[in-house]
């Protein structure tokens, strides 16, 4: 073979090729896979993309990252309405060991544009299941679109990281309407400023782990909802008494029986000793 003539990989067989993918980084692999119809095939049939994980990050500039095999690799495409930006791609590492490659395109349709680019990650990796962190004031006028797009693609969220860029915005019904349609089934964090005491948003059940900064809106009655094994809350308004009284249900197994867990912050250990487990003798505690 003369060496000086390029060589089609697709010359090679199949268990050659995926080879030659297992080298590759995720932009690598889409960009050869929209070359054409037969690249896009055999990108799709890779049999190792399981060690792949799907993040989708909703910012001011929303981005889809593709997380390689033990995090080893990280390719994110960012959308941006700055057009001094396209086409800039940066390298980083960290102290990981993980290889961060970062990569804008302008848009003048920032979430259009990353919608469709998700569509066809999630097809080339096969990927139904994704990480998500949302910005819920970043862009309001298209949450509910955004939501919808999420809820017909992707069939459940990992992690689910929500937040608000601006305290001052009221995203209560955004929220809600977020966790009303999509499916979580690991971990939920929420930094959200909720102003409705009565906030209707439904409390994803079977969980690995919920943390709520701020969570005054967690009454006692929404508290014997949560069905989770790690629970920490923040800022919450459920009184001493009440405490007393979930947590001696707790202890005699009449309530959130899957809960290994609960962290309170903002509490005065000795206050919350004198004043909640005064008659309580068998809850072992660790002042942090």
């Amino acid at each position: 073979m003369d060496p000086s003539k390029p060589f089609s990989i697709l010359r090679l067989p199949f268990l050659a090729i995926e080879e030659v993918f297992k080298a590759m980084d995720p932009f690598e692999i889409i960009n050869f896979s929209m070359i054409s119809k037969r690249t896009k095939g055999i990108a799709k049939n890779m049999s190792f993309y399981s060690k792949y994980s799907i993040q989708i990050d909703i910012d001011e500039e929303p981005e889809v990252s593709v997380v390689g095999p033990e995090y080893t690799t990280e390719c994110v495409y960012i959308f941006t309405s700055n057009e001094e930006m396209n086409g800039k791609v940066v390298e980083e590492g960290d102290w990981d060991d993980m290889n961060e490659l970062r990569a804008w395109k302008y848009s003048n349709n920032p979430v259009e544009e990353w919608m469709q680019l998700c569509i066809y990650v999630l097809e080339i990796f096969k990927k139904q299941t994704i990480d998500l962190s949302m910005a819920m004031d970043a862009f309001v006028d298209q949450n509910v679109s955004i939501i919808d797009f999420l809820k017909t693609n992707v069939k459940t969220v990992d992690k689910c990281y929500l937040y608000q860029l601006r305290n001052e915005k009221n995203v209560d019904e955004h929220a809600a309407y977020l966790l009303n349609n999509i499916t979580i089934n690991a971990r939920l964090l929420s930094l959200l400023n909720i102003n409705n005491e009565n906030f209707d948003g439904k409390i994803p059940k079977n969980l690995k782990e919920i943390h709520i900064d701020n969570s005054k809106w967690i009454r006692y009655e929404r508290m014997l909802e949560i069905d989770c094994k790690s629970v920490i809350l923040e800022e919450n308004r459920i009184s001493n008494e009440q405490w007393n009284l979930f947590i001696k249900k707790w202890i005699a197994m009449e309530t959130n029986q899957n809960l290994e867990h609960l962290e309170l912050k903002y509490r005065v250990l000795e206050e919350f000793r004198d004043r909640v487990l005064h008659d309580i003798r068998r809850v072992k505690f660790q002042k942090l």
